[in-house]
């Protein structure tokens, strides 16, 4: 067995008759030469030898030992002899950009500024950046500028799920995926992913920022950071995270339980080295999560386990800057929230969930779920701990985890508003807290002008109700603007979403199928 890289590759192949193994690892190429690497790996054990049997005369033999123990830990931890060469393979293309100015006149601005609320804004738009917001007739609107009425609605700014799981069917790559269609539908804008699995994702990526495929925007660490990695040092570390940094360009990393706390703490000091943002997997252990917020991780996903959480540890991450995105629709020390909104909602039944996503994946995930009384759901007690977080002056996140598609988002929201937090604040979990968590806040999560133009149009007011967020009339992402309904296009360009596969595959729902509330009406005032 050989090791031919510490940093790692992908799509391993034999070359020219066995003499040479190719890699790839993200844009680059990497030839391998078996009979280079044999000539640099017999010169280094020569020297090796040389420096030994020199030192071996110079040295007692007490002394002579302590060296060769020094001499080869140096040797393990040392570069390789030989390192494939490396081609890199630059394809360049142009993003997405529409072009021209409208504004959405006439509807409630929750901006993401502090608290504040407009009443009877106009929202001006230029190509894919925020013009100008502000009360209605009190802004410059260039002349010539398109109106779209949203008198009476709401608009907010898109929603960042920063803990989303899109995971396609991976490895043969499809011109448009379902999945990308259901959360941009729902009013998802910008998703990061943490913990991919395998690299897809990273093409998907492209295909979506260059309008190939339509789709909310993708961030995503890649495959995770795991124990498998074997991080023994410090340089191991940065040897591990150069393929995020250098090859992959994640911008983020996910540090998954890679070992004891001196590992976990030589990523993240390699991290930031390289200016990666590492994220960290809850793992259902409090005291695990406790020393990564105290190392100074920027981001935890998955629910703190215990419950309730005394002034200590609430203090300790409201204080520390860390974003916890607690997923209660997975929640851990209970049954998941997720079941509880498929028992009180008709999912399977819904009209705009069967648009966006193919029947039978909708049959898998719907029609056989486990069952819990309503008093067995701990997930408000979760809640509980977050708005204390919240007034502690802590940062929460949203996290849908990939678990039903397009509304998983709002389930959250509701879930997380049944711990008493005000609307407004979980609104600010969706929207500008999520782009602080990925370190796009500048760009982000907020109604401002110069930021890009990301946006949901509610038919209702969400301060109102929390359920409301899921009214969505339009959603504009990057400046386009699309009917939340279909999908379809409306600015700056008219166009239907093209026939999507599984709409042909869709039977009608059963004439006879027990009726349930519709997604939007289902009041959970018992958990508030």
């Amino acid at each position: 067995m050989k090791k031919l890289t510490s940093v790692g590759g992908e799509f391993v192949a034999w070359a020219e008759a066995g003499k040479a193994v190719t890699y790839a690892l993200g844009r680059t190429f990497f030839r391998y030469d078996l009979d280079a690497a044999k000539k640099a790996e017999d010169a280094a054990t020569k020297k090796a030898e040389d420096a030994d049997k020199a030192k071996s005369q110079a040295e007692s033999p007490q002394g002579n030992k302590q060296a060769a123990r020094e001499d080869k830990e140096k040797e393990e931890r040392k570069k390789p002899a030989y390192e494939a060469p490396g081609t890199e393979v630059i394809v360049e293309a142009a993003r997405e950009k529409p072009s021209g100015t409208v504004v959405l006149r006439g509807a409630r601005a929750i901006t993401m500024k502090g608290d504040e609320v407009i009443e009877n804004a106009d929202v001006v738009v230029t190509d894919n950046r925020i013009a100008a917001v502000g009360r209605r007739g009190q802004v410059s609107i260039p002349a010539g500028t398109k109106t779209i009425d949203v008198s009476g609605k709401t608009i907010v700014p898109g929603f960042v799920d920063v803990h989303a799981h899109i995971w396609p069917a991976w490895n043969i790559h499809k011109t448009q995926i379902w999945e990308y269609l259901a959360n941009l539908a729902y009013g998802v804008t910008t998703t990061r992913d943490p913990q991919t699995a395998t690299t897809d994702v990273l093409s998907y990526r492209d295909m979506v920022e260059t309008g190939q495929m339509l789709g909310p925007r993708i961030y995503a660490t890649g495959p995770g950071v795991f124990s498998s990695d074997n991080i023994q040092s410090i340089d191991d570390a940065r040897d591990v995270l150069t393929r995020y940094s250098k090859y992959w360009e994640t911008h983020t990393i996910k540090q998954y339980m890679v070992g004891n706390r001196q590992q976990r703490q030589w990523v993240a000091m390699a991290a930031k080295e390289q200016q990666l943002m590492p994220t960290l997997e809850g793992g259902l252990d409090l005291k695990l999560n406790l020393t990564q917020i105290m190392d100074g991780y920027p981001g935890l996903e998955h629910t703190l386990p215990i419950t309730p959480l005394y002034k200590d540890v609430v203090h300790l991450v409201a204080q520390s800057g860390i974003t916890y995105t607690p997923t209660l629709l997975v929640q851990y020390g209970g049954p998941w929230a997720e079941n509880y909104f498929y028992e009180h909602t008709d999912v399977h039944g819904d009209a705009k969930m069967r648009r966006f996503a193919p029947h039978k994946d909708l049959d898998r995930d719907v029609l056989r779920r486990p069952w819990f009384a309503d008093q067995e759901y701990s997930f408000p007690a979760a809640a509980k701990v977050i708005a204390d977080i919240v007034a502690g002056g802590g940062r929460i996140g949203l996290g849908g985890h990939g678990q039903r598609q397009g509304i998983q988002d709002h389930w959250e929201m509701w879930a997380i508003a049944s711990g008493g937090l005000p609307n407004h604040e979980v609104l600010k979990i969706a929207t500008i807290n999520g782009a602080r968590a990925i370190g796009m806040e500048k760009d982000l999560g907020s109604l401002e002008k110069g930021k890009l133009a990301d946006l949901v149009v509610l038919d209702k007011n969400p301060l109102e109700n929390i359920r409301n967020t899921n009214t969505v009339r339009y959603v504009m992402k990057n400046g386009d603007l699309y009917e939340g309904d279909t999908l379809d296009q409306i600015w700056p360009r008219q166009k239907k979403l093209p026939r999507q596969y599984w709409w042909d595959l869709d039977p009608k729902p059963r004439q006879n199928a027990p009726k349930r509330p519709a997604i939007t009406t289902t009041d959970d005032s018992r958990h508030r």
